[in-house]
């Protein structure tokens, strides 16, 4: 029976969000699951993965076959690396992403204003401190 680690869909249309599970080949994607691995929400900024990363290295080890999407998410939960090293090769662990924002925003314009004024501020005061020193 050839086994894959593949998503499968939840949710209303347009806000969906994915299980990772493991399955039979044959079986239809949304139908019947041998083990739910974890979750996948892609409407959060950067998107939510929660894996079981000990479950996934162990189908891994038993030679179940992750989709292309899934091999992504696996290795955005650390759990590819850790299943390669468990087999021998040096491979870092990747850092999660950084909240991505868009440049042209008005929010992110306001913070950038808001981060300008407190480092002027924190050297204006750190400027006065000196002098009250002398």
């Amino acid at each position: 029976m050839p086994v894959r680690i593949r998503l499968a869909q939840r949710g209303k249309k347009k806000n969906r969000t994915f299980r990772v599970i493991v399955a039979d080949s044959r079986s239809p994607r949304d139908g019947k699951f041998i083990e739910d691995l974890g979750y996948y929400d892609p409407h959060h900024n950067p998107s939510m993965v929660e894996i079981d990363v000990d479950k996934a290295v162990a189908w891994l080890d038993k030679g179940a076959q992750p989709s292309e999407r899934a091999q992504k998410i696996l290795e955005i939960s650390g759990a590819w690396a850790q299943w390669r090293s468990t087999k021998g090769e040096v491979v870092s662990i990747p850092q999660a992403p950084e909240e991505k924002i868009k440049s042209s925003s008005k929010a992110n314009k306001k913070q950038q204003e808001e981060n300008l004024d407190e480092e002027n501020n924190n050297e204006s005061s750190e400027e006065s401190s000196d002098k009250e020193e002398e």
